[in-house]
């Protein structure tokens, strides 16, 4: 676990000798820093910060900084980064930094925003090699390998890192997490799951139904099948111990069913917008307490790589302790 010693007084709320934590109208507004423009998540999520007239407003927190970032090689993030990095700079008054290191020196926590998964590990390095607990949305990196490398850079560094779709926080949703249904057996879970040639096939969008589908079951996966269905869409079943099912099935909307020990059908997988994340995150950022362990996100992404490992082997079954030491192994000399 995270020593909490590690963070700044002003992100557990309490004094720098360690007292008591402040009360709440004592706690300073934490700075937040956003790396990576190219995303309608740095718009939705500085408003839901900064402006306290905003329906679903989270107090406590305000986006002061950003470095722009983008990719040239996706357009959906070469041809939205201008706009949205003119956005916060111009609405929000936002400070638009030219190295992350600079932004790093003006915050007290990071969200890295990039569209794109690919950068994260890079960016992510300077904010670990800086201290700032950090917040990377999805998906967590472009390939398993990086995504392992990211939480073994954060541990050895003692550095709090947090990831997660907003998915996970639909009431219904958290409600069986919390076992309010009793045990759940069996889950599908539903989302889009757009396709991005430089991505495994569901870390792009498919991740959402994904996230949905592991805060139901939790950990303990152990091999994954990919199918397609009649209509053409991505279904991938899992088996986790003791003889559960949960399965990601692509769809049009976010929807899902769990099942419990007596057959109680419970809806869950809905969204429920982007507040309940945020507040998550703002509270991750004080306590330096990861709401999701690390051990669960890298198994969800395993499941997803192992997904793409059984359609390239035409639908055969592949466990996730394969894939995983496939992305801890060390890559063959050139």
């Amino acid at each position: 676990m995270i020593a909490r010693t590690i963070l700044p007084a002003i992100l557990l709320g309490a004094s720098a000798l360690g007292g008591e934590p402040a009360h709440d109208a004592d706690r300073a507004t934490l700075r937040i820093g956003m790396i990576g423009l190219d995303t309608s998540h740095v718009t939705a999520f500085t408003k839901i910060l900064n402006n306290p007239s905003a329906k679903d407003h989270v107090p406590g927190a305000k986006v002061v900084a950003a470095f722009k970032g983008g990719s040239p090689d996706i357009e959906s993030s070469i041809s939205r980064v201008d706009g949205y990095t003119a956005t916060l700079r111009d609405d929000f008054g936002v400070e638009i930094c030219d190295s992350i290191e600079a932004l790093c020196a003006k915050v007290d926590a990071v969200m890295i925003e990039s569209v794109d998964g690919r950068p994260h590990l890079e960016q992510a390095r300077p904010v670990i090699a800086a201290g700032k607990p950090l917040y990377l949305d999805k998906p967590l990196a472009g390939s398993l390998r990086d995504a392992i490398e990211i939480f073994r850079l954060a541990d050895e560094a003692g550095v709090p890192v947090f990831t997660s779709s907003s998915l996970r926080y639909g009431k219904s949703t958290q409600a069986a997490r919390r076992g309010e249904h009793g045990a759940i057996v069996r889950a599908i879970c539903s989302s889009p799951a757009h396709l991005e040639p430089n991505h495994p096939d569901l870390f792009w969008y498919g991740v959402h139904g994904c996230e949905a589908l592991f805060t139901v079951m939790g950990t303990g996966c152990g091999s994954v099948v990919r199918r397609t269905t009649d209509d053409g869409l991505i279904e991938v079943e899992g088996l986790w111990a003791g003889g559960r099912t949960g399965i990601f099935r692509e769809g049009k909307g976010y929807s899902g069913t769990a099942v419990n020990a007596d057959g109680e059908e419970i809806a869950v997988g809905a969204y429920e917008g982007y507040a309940p994340l945020v507040a998550e995150v703002v509270t991750f950022f004080r306590t330096g307490e990861p709401p999701v362990p690390a051990a669960e996100t890298l198994e969800l992404f395993a499941f997803m790589e192992a997904a793409d490992e059984s359609k390239r082997r035409g639908g055969e079954r592949v466990t996730l302790a394969e894939v995983m030491e496939k992305a801890t192994a060390s890559p063959k000399p050139e």
